[in-house]
């Protein structure tokens, strides 16, 4: 009896995947006659990729400013995309969570060595004037890199440092949402008042945000990893790749960041404000609201330290 060919075997698939879904394998097979061949721009979609920039003034350097905003939401997808697989494994072995960990902080050391593309990629005199059509929209205003914080870690870590004592985790969600630590960006906790910028924020992602704080509430990355044998979480290769996310996000994205926007809005005449009106050298800078996502995995001198230049 001779054994089946690939050919045989590939069919035999085939008939197995479409019976398990009540279709056809004969109907599925016909409508490849028909299909074109697939080509590399139609796949990747560039023709759409490359028509969503859009200037606002007729300043070359605009154009970077746009695409590489882009670029980092891109970025930003890809990272949650291997956080959402990790952190919905309902048991990740050891190997397979310190890949996805390590994977995330190369997407983080990608963007922040590509600060340089933005900082020594536009001119001073350009960037002075097109910021000012872009006001009072910024790159605060990014929706992924606050569900990149959720999904990292327990929601106490991302809260104002001043108001941690008084959150735990039984505390409402919607109640935590208003002490966040970019809420002091815009918000004055004397009179409650919200600038523009934050109203605005909320408007568009408030609701979506309190269902992502309450979903990743247990299955955030700090806590899958609290899930793991006890002998998996003393791994040497695993905690180092989750301190080198946490210090990479939280300390050399931020300070690269910083550094960007220092070089533009400090080296030429204006008010020193970001385009949303920021408070942005205490909004953005490690040493002021101390984001760390796993603060058990550093010393105590470490952590009286972070962020400090």
């Amino acid at each position: 009896m001779t054994s089946k060919t690939n050919h045989d075997q590939v069919i035999d698939a085939l008939e197995e995947k479409f019976k398990a879904i009540n279709q056809k394998t004969e109907t599925h097979l016909e409508g490849l006659l028909w299909s074109k061949p697939l080509n590399y721009w139609d796949y990747i979609q560039t023709d759409a990729l490359l028509n969503l920039q859009t200037q606002r003034t007729i300043l070359p350097d605009e154009m970077v400013f746009i695409m590489y905003h882009q670029v980092n939401e891109l970025l930003f997808k890809m990272i949650l995309w291997e956080i959402n697989q990790l952190c919905h494994t309902e048991k990740p072995s050891t190997e397979f969570f310190t890949e996805k960990v390590r994977r995330i902080s190369r997407y983080f050391d990608m963007l922040t060595t590509s600060f340089d593309i933005m900082g020594d990629g536009m001119e001073v005199a350009q960037y002075m004037k097109f910021r000012n059509t872009l006001t009072p929209a910024s790159g605060f205003q990014s929706a992924q890199y606050r569900f990149i914080e959720f999904s990292s870690t327990d929601l106490i870590n991302l809260i104002d440092y001043r108001f941690r004592d008084s959150i735990d985790r039984n505390t409402p969600y919607s109640h935590a949402f208003e002490h966040l630590y970019w809420q002091a960006a815009g918000k004055d906790y004397q009179t409650g008042e919200k600038s523009f910028l934050i109203l605005e924020f909320e408007r568009k992602y408030r609701e979506e945000f309190l269902r992502y704080m309450k979903e990743y509430n247990t299955i955030n990355i700090w806590q899958k990893f609290k899930q793991l044998p006890n002998e998996d979480q003393m791994n040497e290769a695993l905690i180092q790749a989750m301190r080198h996310y946490d210090y990479t996000i939280n300390i050399t994205w931020v300070m690269g960041h910083l550094n960007a926007a220092k070089k533009y809005i400090e080296s030429a005449n204006g008010t020193g404000e970001a385009t949303g009106g920021s408070d942005w050298k205490k909004y953005m800078h490690p040493k002021y609201q101390r984001r760390i996502f796993f603060p058990k995995l550093w010393s105590e001198e470490e952590l009286k330290h972070w962020g400090e230049e």
